[in-house]
């Protein structure tokens, strides 16, 4: 009989106020953060987590957060180059897009949120069309990652995305590759390439008017360059053999740094620029207007000549001519507790307490808001305060140790500096404790107690009830590496690097108050010396041996009761990391820096398995309860489930350090590098290991195919002759269309291949049918029994037609184009037929747009077999002539509706002229005044 076992199954991570691996959004009220695979929504100032944006099965880590103009919609990228836009409040996915080869840099919505625009590490630019969500183009051009992405507003860049005009607008761009390029939308090219820096460019911004350029670079230069807008309205137009130059440059900033320029942003709505060029610093300038220039020029001269100076004028007006450095003043240093990860300024204007507010999210697992004070006419300096701080929901460093209490419902977890304890049931942070740097926890009997072992050899004693450090023991004067609780819990054993293994008893006394709940007290009885550092210690279920674990990568096994020699473990090539002994005291495993993981007889000290583990070192093992089962965690970020020779793998996002087994075997908890806490369950499911092998080799086979399509090799023979150079010149154009094949697409071609089988065979039935009763007399038709219907056609109650449509509506319209690319072209022909029946049935409200799009798409892609099958022109034929009329229609239909919402402004303005005339008894020419001056600020906050 086969072998099965349970499942484990991953809970949502815990302990995460903000990972380091994307920037942040805020919006005044609400922060919008990554943590790892999900994105946090923050109440800043309650300190509360709204809500949490997770989508089941996807553990790709979160690496660019973006918010459209229009506010609900915000576009995450992730590390395996996927995109998915997210409505805030559904707090679902709204569309997912799939085109990059590897994670995602940048990200960027146009002014009316309909175009989105990513950089990725595969050095690609791809235009999205959210509203079609669908690919419009991938621009080629750089070599190498895309840091940052910001559109410039076109002649007709405020057309819908469905126009013709669609492309409309420029792009400009930045790269590690030292480069910033111009791109032009409507022509798919880069217009312009400029060397903005010697080093990788890392920060790129564009002024609220559109008219100045911001750079920054590794070596912390700051550049400002003009924009010519006559020349981007203009196009490329050739003037004395040169193309004129959109960028230009025109000064550098200096800043009080020369460390890399991390981010530039402008202040929505305030004159402000801030630069982060340091780890725990954002510096902001205060942009000053020429009138204010000026008035500080004229202050000068005077008390120049008060001092009796000449004063040399520029320009020979009586004024010295205002440069653009002198717009920029160093005004506010902005400095955080821990080194910044990115800021971000509320897009909408909102008054804090004293000022504008910035929100800083930190690489520390951290969120700050501070607020930049205003401008003031005394000469003191101004500095920013701190508003809100959002660190108790998270550890700062590494979590190093986890331990459960005896009924599992705490879970104490510490780092360098804190020791925090978690409800298991809310995964809630109950207590946040300072302690130093902990290496090793253990709860001691009762549960109010814990015991941690710290870096310097201190053994702290906290008491949970009142949340305080009850006392410190000078343990070891090295490293104290390992805790553990004898099972009779009347003793405690502590491992250090000072080659001492100490027992401590537990003694209880009375509080002096007498009613309080008796003290506990850790007492000194014994010390055993050994030849090397002891890295782990453990004490066996059964209380008859105690183990110790020695750098020198062996395993001594004692008597506990009179510590005499027991046996000698030795087989591991680097130091053991971790022990643990099964509940019958018959099994110990090892785990060691050597990647290998060793089961060892504790009987005759024999070694039963040795098995490669990890690719890393093997943090720490663990037995599952009452069993040999067991548990181990790596630096490679995996967790292990062991049976013998077979495993079951799941992932952290960063290097694991602790595991805490549950007292009953029904979870595991791991801590790790990126600072997030998990719970992996025991699910009901059963697991067979045959089937895992079989559905993990079906994974590896179906990447592997998508891998294989989606591979950019140049054609055989490019290069060797006039055709390879053609066909590689090709491969390398600068604008190509957006595909990328996935597991996904792959399944969804096969649905359609499988919708039209089944259609396919229906109708050559009923059309077999059809023909055959035309030679027979009406008797002998009325007596001819017609073919069965197909059982899921019948079931439906549906036309093979009518089936087809409803797989391909089935789809999702972003991975719609790559599932048609899987189509071999015999099943295109069958396709296409089928869109000739959607069209001519277009007036039953058949979807019309879905035809248009597919039929675009399929003679783009297949035009060369198209034109040269002649047996396409019947079907082609009345195609167009029943797609034009059904397109005439909802023309318009279309043109009807831009009428009435025409009226319905014309309206609504002549309402509001109305009432300007009602309320200030103003003449018409004031009141239009009036009205185009408000117009026109909307037009400014929409672009």
């Amino acid at each position: 009989m086969v072998q099965s076992y349970l499942r484990h199954g991953p809970t949502q991570a815990f302990g995460l106020v903000c990972s380091p691996s994307s920037n942040s959004i805020y919006d005044g009220k609400f922060a919008y953060v990554p943590a790892l695979e999900d994105v946090l929504v923050w109440d800043v100032k309650k300190g509360e987590m709204i809500a949490m944006w997770h989508e089941t099965g996807h553990r790709a880590e979160v690496t660019c957060i973006a918010r459209s103009s229009r506010n609900d919609i915000f576009a995450v990228g992730y590390a395996d180059g996927s995109i998915r836009l997210w409505s805030a409040s559904a707090q679902s996915v709204v569309a997912t897009f799939n085109g990059h080869k590897s994670a995602v840099t940048a990200l960027a919505f146009d002014g009316t949120g309909t175009r989105l625009a990513s950089g990725s590490q595969d050095t690609n630019l791809i235009l999205w069309d959210v509203v079609g969500e669908a690919g419009l183009f991938r621009l080629r051009g750089h070599r190498d990652q895309i840091t940052a992405i910001h559109f410039l507003s076109g002649p007709a860049s405020n057309s819908p995305s469905t126009s013709a005009v669609t492309n409309a607008g420029f792009v400009i761009t930045a790269s590690k590759d030292t480069f910033v390029k111009l791109w032009d939308l409507s022509t798919q090219h880069c217009i312009q390439t400029v060397v903005a820096h010697r080093a990788e460019v890392w920060a790129l911004d564009v002024s609220p008017e559109q008219d100045l350029v911001f750079t920054g670079s590794n070596e912390g230069d700051l550049k400002v360059w003009n924009i010519d807008h006559e020349v981007l309205a203009g196009g490329l137009k050739e003037e004395n053999g040169k193309f004129p130059q959109a960028i230009l440059p025109a000064a550098t900033l200096p800043l009080s740094t020369q460390h890399r320029v991390h981010q530039i942003a402008h202040h929505p709505s305030l004159s402000y620029l801030a630069i982060q060029s340091q780890d725990r610093s954002v510096e902001v300038f205060r942009i000053r207007t020429e009138e204010e220039i000026r008035k500080k020029q004229v202050r000068r001269r005077k008390r120049a000549k008060e001092k009796g100076k000449e004063v040399e004028e520029e320009g020979g007006g009586g004024e010295g001519k205002v440069e653009l450095v002198d717009r920029f003043m160093p005004y506010v240093i902005v400095r955080a507790t821990g080194k910044i990860r990115s800021f971000c300024f509320p897009e909408e204007r909102v008054e804090a307490k004293g000022g504008a507010p910035i929100c800083l999210a930190l690489s520390n697992n951290a969120v700050e808001v501070y607020t930049i004070p205003p401008p003031i006419k005394s000469k003191e300096t101004p500095e920013a305060t701190r508003l809100y701080a959002l660190d108790l929901p998270g550890h700062r460093t590494d979590v190093r140790t986890l331990c459960l209490n005896s009924d599992d419902s705490l879970l104490a977890s510490a780092s360098n500096g804190s020791l925090k304890i978690w409800n298991m049931r809310t995964t809630a942070c109950i207590r946040t404790l300072e302690c130093g740097h902990a290496i090793c926890s253990a709860f001691l009997p009762g549960d109010r107690h814990i015991a941690v072992g710290t870096k310097s050899g201190e053994l702290l004693l906290y008491d949970l009830s009142s949340s305080t450090l009850v006392e410190t023991y000078k343990a070891h004067t090295g490293t104290l590496w390992s805790i553990h609780v004898r099972h009779d819990e009347q003793a405690l054993v502590t491992g250090s690097a000072d080659k001492d293994v100490k027992f401590w008893s537990f003694e209880r006394k009375k509080p002096e108050d007498k009613n309080g709940p008796d003290m506990l007290k850790l007492v000194h009885t014994r010390t055993l010396k050994m030849t090397d550092d002891v890295l782990s210690v453990r004490y066996s279920p059964s209380g008859k041996l105690l183990a110790v674990a020695l750098l020198d990568s062996t395993v001594k096994v004692f008597y506990q009761d009179t510590l005499k020699f027991f046996l000698s473990l030795y087989g591991h090539k680097l130091p053991v990391l971790s022990m643990d002994i099964s509940h019958d005291s018959k099994l110990i495993v090892t785990s060691s820096a050597d990647k290998n993981v060793k089961i060892w007889g504790l009987d005759f000290g024999d070694c039963h398995k040795s098995l490669f583990a990890h690719e890393d070192s093997v943090m720490q093992v663990a037995f599952e309860h009452k069993s040999h089962y067991f548990w181990s965690v790596g630096k490679d970020k995996m967790l292990k489930y062991w049976d013998g020779d077979k495993a079951r793998l799941l992932r952290h996002h960063g290097e694991i350090w602790a595991l805490a087994a549950s007292r009953f075997g029904n979870f595991v908890v791991t801590g790790s590098h990126d600072k997030s806490i998990r719970v992996w369950e025991k699910l009901d499911e059963p697991l067979f290991l045959e089937e895992e092998r079989e559905r993990e080799l079906e994974d590896i086979y179906e990447s592997g195919l998508a891998d294989t399509l989606n591979r950019d090799d140049p054609p055989i023979g490019a290069g060797a002759g006039d055709a390879g150079a053609d066909l590689q010149a090709a491969e390398q154009a600068e604008a190509t269309g957006v595909t990328k094949q996935t597991a996904e697409t792959l399944m969804a071609g096969e649905r359609i291949v499988e919708a039209l089988d089944l259609a396919d065979a229906e109708r050559a039935a009923w059309t077999e049918y059809e023909n055959a009763k035309k030679g027979l007399s009406e008797e002998q038709a009325a007596r001819m029994q017609p073919p069965s219907r197909n059982a899921i056609l019948a079931a439906h109650e549906i036309e093979p037609e009518a089936w087809v449509l409803r797989v391909v509506e089935g789809i999702p319209s972003a991975a719609l184009q790559d599932a048609l690319l899987v189509l071999p072209f015999g099943k295109v022909i069958s396709l296409m037929g089928y869109l000739n029946l959607w069209a001519q049935k277009a007036r039953s409200e058949w979807n019309i747009t879905l035809v248009s799009q597919i039929i675009f798409f399929l003679l783009k892609t297949h035009h060369h077999q198209i034109v040269a099958n002649r047996t396409l022109r019947t079907t082609l034929i009345p195609l167009r002539r029943h797609l034009r009329s059904a397109l005439l229609r909802q023309k318009a239909a279309m043109s009807y509706n831009l009428a009435a919402l025409q009226f319905i402004r014309r309206h609504a303005e002549a309402q509001r002229t109305a009432r300007f005339y009602e309320e200030e008894g103003l003449d018409e020419e004031k009141v239009r005044k009036r009205i185009e001056e408000s117009s026109k600020k909307r037009k400014r906050v929409n672009i």
